[in-house]
């Protein structure tokens, strides 16, 4: 259940006044479902879903700073960005973040969303009620970098991921917007995935009803879209052709069967470095092999939003409602060093 925007702000203010909790023993939720021998490659015995932190109204697209050794991510509602780091706990990074407007914001995701550092250390954020992709350079300034297409406003930005040459990918589904799909200041008549390099944005498909979370494989032939549509609560996989579009997609998963009876949708993506695509859902965080395969969960027992590695690379970040989460792992995830 997300708690009250202003219980949030009460929970994020003590913590800052009293700095971190000192506690015997960590905070855990839920479990960890090995379904198949793999998944003990992948999350050590004993491994727990270790609570970071809470007090959040729905915490998302959680980021790690490699050179500062912190972990940023949305809380969307409140409009900011968190920052946490151990040792120190959290701080508010960025407020606000994902809407800048005069006026009050009448919906309740004004906040950024996905979150991601590109090759110079610059952070893009997807934000909601700016409608816009925008990146914060290393010494703190933001500016706008995309925000329509063909001449009309995008819906609300969503996730992001980069290629290696630098080509951005990012979904935009309604979720940002009032009243989202029904929003009467909607301008495009689909919810796209969208790839923009040297200045040129291309519409690779509007085929997916509402397009949420986006990663890469290893190899970067494939992109993999989470759907979060309650009626096809579907993964997608596209193959990526030499100029970067996309061929047609394969459904990957469909966890349709399990929307009601657990909580929360496919929603956010992160890839190891053996391919494996560890994706929010129902429940919490399915494992996959490259194939489909569930490997394992990571059932949080709450609507989970996303997750990241970082630290160590063997570490997964995990935002899932109002809680930042960690699970230790056995591998790297992809790019970490």
């Amino acid at each position: 259940m997300r708690i009250s925007g202003i219980a949030a702000a009460v929970a994020l203010a003590g913590v800052l006044a009293a700095g971190p909790a000192v506690a015997e023993k960590p905070k855990s939720i839920g479990e960890i479902e090995r379904l198949d021998p793999a998944f003990d490659k992948l999350v050590p015995p004993g491994a727990v879903i270790e609570v970071l932190a809470d007090g959040f109204e729905w915490s998302e697209g959680p980021e790690y700073n490699t050179a500062g050794k912190y972990l940023l991510f949305s809380d969307i509602p409140n409009n900011r960005i968190v920052k946490w780091k151990q040792g120190d706990g959290i701080s508010v990074y960025l407020e606000p973040s994902g809407y800048t407007g005069k006026k009050a914001f009448t919906g309740s995701e004004p906040g950024t969303n996905g979150l991601m550092y590109d090759a110079k250390g610059n952070l893009w954020m997807c934000c909601h009620g700016d409608r816009a992709i925008k990146m914060q350079t290393p010494d703190g300034k933001v500016k706008t970098v995309i925000s329509e297409y063909e001449g009309k406003r995008l819906n609300s930005p969503n996730d992001l991921v980069f290629d290696a040459s630098g080509a951005l990918y990012f979904t935009d589904p309604p979720y940002g917007l009032p009243e989202r799909y029904e929003d009467p200041a909607r301008e495009l008549d689909w919810c796209g995935v969208y790839r923009y390099a040297d200045g040129k944005l291309t519409l690779l498909t509007k085929e997916m009803t509402r397009p949420n979370g986006i990663a890469l494989s290893p190899d970067q032939k494939t992109l993999y879209v989470a759907q979060s549509d309650p009626e096809a609560a579907i993964w997608k996989s596209f193959p990526v052709k030499a100029d970067g579009t996309l061929g047609p997609g394969k459904l990957f998963y469909d966890a349709t069967k399990y929307v009601g009876k657990r909580p929360g949708l496919p929603d956010g993506l992160a890839v190891d470095t053996a391919g494996n695509l560890w994706a929010t859902g129902p429940g919490g965080v399915y494992v996959f092999s490259p194939e489909g395969k569930v490997l394992g969960r990571l059932s949080t027992g709450e609507r989970t939003a996303n997750c990241t590695f970082g630290a160590d690379g063997k570490t997964l970040f995990i935002t899932a409602d109002m809680y930042l989460c960690r699970v230790k792992t056995l591998v790297k995830g992809l790019g970490e060093k």
